[in-house]
């Protein structure tokens, strides 16, 4: 007798680990606003150092299992939930190249399918080459941009979706306070222009970058003004440049935060300076806070943020530029209203709920051919 569907759909979401990082965040946007009554959703990490995100899915009723918990390796309870699974939904290259092959050795397996949510070239060597010889393994795949999926190697890219990912559009907005609240939290003037960063401690978002640039525009536009929430293992690398530039409290370092959203509502600019980027989550939230963007042009940005509109784009890794359209946006506040109000615009584009739903299908139509 062939196995039959079962009534809900079994879904494992796996990631490397909950940190706060952007596709850490997408899969939290994606958990408040899946169907639980046409899926049965289970979520899996392995990193125990990377547990920031773990209460905000157990409050959404979504306990996430770390892998490896109980002492056994945790490969051993990786195939143990796949074995569970109708579909397998994959977010960190090196456990999709992980998982395909798992998958090859149970009696029943289930449909892998992957979203990559950065640029090739911003993965190792290894993990490349496991993702580039894997791939042909998976049910579905998905790149969150153009820019992604044109990293890849040549012969995989046209297997790749590009699925626009997104926000909770229709969240709680900020408090009708927050602004005035957070900015005198911050010390700042009435007058001041504050740039915002959201971006963690890591190589790709070029934080030295993001220090020399506001350095140099700071000394050229006193009002500018600068914070920027993230933790991660640059820390002190990043507190030792920033000591030696001088900053002090014109570039304040928030660490990890929870009200990123009404922080959004104080600043007045979004800042980034990456040398590789996905499609970031935090401009997206920008749009929404209808904050103009300074960033440079790398990974989904430019598909994002259209030069002159929503933002100014630089190259990466030229922090004159970055500095020099920070000045620009910082001293014409006429110009940043018009690219607020344009941005505000956008945010309708960025809605979770219409990839999640286009992901459901695809769960849906993998989980009845396994029937």
């Amino acid at each position: 007798m062939a196995p039959t569907i079962p009534a809900r759909p079994r879904v494992l979401w796996l990631i490397k680990g909950l940190g706060p990082g952007g596709a850490e965040q997408l899969l939290l946007l994606a958990a408040k606003v899946a169907d639980r009554e046409r899926f049965t959703y289970r979520l899996a990490y392995v990193r125990p150092d990377k547990t920031h995100l773990v209460p905000e899915f157990e409050a959404l009723g979504l306990t996430p299992e770390r892998l490896g918990a109980d002492g056994r390796h945790w490969l051993a309870d990786l195939r143990r939930v796949m074995s569970g699974a109708d579909v397998v939904h994959v977010h960190s290259p090196v456990l999709a190249g992980v998982a395909r092959l798992v998958a090859r050795t149970l009696p029943r397996r289930p449909a892998v399918v992957v979203t990559e949510h950065n640029e090739w070239s911003s993965h190792r060597a290894s993990t490349r080459l496991l993702n580039a010889l894997t791939t042909p393994l998976d049910a579905h795949h998905w790149a969150v941009s153009d820019q992604v999926r044109e990293t890849m190697w040549p012969s995989r890219q046209r297997d790749y979706e590009v699925l626009i990912h997104g926000i909770d559009t229709q969240g709680v907005p900020a408090a009708p306070d927050a602004r005035v609240r957070l900015r005198a939290e911050l010390g700042l003037a009435g007058d001041d222009v504050l740039a915002l960063t959201v971006a963690n401690l890591r190589r790709n978002k070029d934080y030295p970058n993001l220090l020399k640039a506001a350095a140099l525009a700071s000394s050229i536009e006193p009002r500018l003004q600068f914070a920027a929430v993230g933790q991660g293992p640059l820390l002190d690398e990043v507190k030792a440049l920033h000591h030696e530039l001088g900053l002090g409290s014109r570039y304040r370092l928030l660490g990890f935060r929870r009200d990123v959203h009404e922080l959004m509502a104080a600043a007045d600019v979004f800042l980034l300076g990456s040398i590789h980027e996905g499609l970031p989550v935090a401009v997206m939230e920008a749009f929404a806070a209808g904050l103009p963007v300074v960033a440079t042009e790398v990974g989904g940005l430019p598909q994002q943020v259209r030069e002159g509109q929503e933002g100014l784009l630089v190259p990466p890794s030229d922090h004159e530029a970055l500095a020099e359209a920070l000045v620009t946006v910082a001293r014409d506040d006429d110009l940043r209203a018009r690219m607020g109000e344009a941005a505000a615009r956008r945010a309708g584009d960025y809605d979770i709920r219409t990839a999640v739903r286009e992901q459901e299908a695809v769960y849906d139509e993998l989980a009845r051919r396994r029937t």
